[in-house]
């Protein structure tokens, strides 16, 4: 299944047309790891969809997000920046930053599970440091589980560009799926 998306053709301040912007995005049937998962502990699963054995799901094509490295407790995701990502003032939208965020910890927590154990995120909080934007190049977002229980886990996450500044930081509070807590 694909997905075409045309900007509208405005004109621009000087009453001029823009120029038109497409980006197209294919994805395959998100069910198909969501399948996987069930059966795999966290890790593996995670592994998997890094290593390009499960598809992505669809908003981490959508967005351009790439799970490029996972470890137990820890998630590394990766975006560059593009003005398809842009707000109204010219930035990287922060909902962009906070997707990214919250991939990276809820993989966190996720590589810890066991199989058959999901999770939902219950809090986010981010802070922002500074804008990206389509200059800013590659942003990587590192997480890493601070704590997992029966029932919650938390996490911390960041967002660095290649010179290691900072972009934005988050700290997330799960909560763990598990068959006896009424989740389906």
């Amino acid at each position: 299944m694909s997905q075409r998306i045309l900007a509208p053709q405005r004109s621009g301040a000087s009453g001029n047309r823009s120029d038109d912007r497409v980006r197209t995005v294919r994805w395959e049937d998100p069910m198909i790891g969501a399948a996987a998962a069930a059966s795999m502990n966290g890790l593996d699963y995670l592994r998997a969809i890094a290593a390009g054995e499960f598809p992505p799901p669809p908003v981490a094509l959508r967005l351009g997000m790439d799970l490029t490295k996972v470890d137990a407790g820890r998630a590394v995701f990766t975006i560059d920046p593009g003005e398809h990502l842009y707000n109204p003032i010219g930035s990287v939208h922060g909902g962009i930053l906070a997707t990214l965020l919250d991939s990276a910890l809820g993989c966190a927590v996720h590589s810890k599970l066991a199989a058959g154990i999901a999770y939902t995120t219950v809090d986010l909080a981010v802070t922002y440091v500074r804008p990206a934007t389509r200059d800013t190049g590659r942003l990587t977002c590192e997480a890493e589980l601070l704590h997992l229980g029966r029932r919650i886990g938390t996490a911390r996450a960041r967002i660095v560009d290649a010179d290691g500044r900072l972009y934005a930081t988050a700290t997330t509070t799960c909560l763990v799926l598990t068959s006896d807590s009424g989740a389906s």
